[in-house]
């Protein structure tokens, strides 16, 4: 019987044994997982940041265009005004030019 016990007590030792290496490399897995993740939280991190910066920029080149646009806006305004007088005072002198060649008659 004492064999019997002892081979009981190494085949609990054994399995003991067998059951803690399959925890630990359960355990380092997961670790690594965890590293993999905090690996790749910081790199979305990096992006991320990278992006806030790229659309702060682009932000305000927008906004300068904008800006741009309605300056020239009013540029297009005083030109349509400017051609409204232009095209007034070709009409006026077309009629100036009749009286006059009126009167030279």
């Amino acid at each position: 019987m004492a064999s019997a016990s002892s081979s009981s007590a190494k085949n609990l030792f054994s399995d003991s044994k067998r059951r803690l290496a399959e925890r630990v490399a359960v355990n380092v897995n997961n670790a690594s997982s965890v590293a993999r993740q905090i690996v790749r939280g910081s790199k979305s991190n990096e992006i991320l940041m990278q992006a806030a910066k790229n659309f702060a920029y682009h932000e305000s080149t927008v906004d300068n265009s904008i800006q741009n646009l309605k300056k020239m806006e009013i540029i297009f305004q005083h030109l349509n005004y400017q051609f409204d007088a232009i095209e007034q005072a070709a009409e006026k002198l077309e009629y100036v030019e009749e009286q006059v060649k009126a009167m030279e008659r």
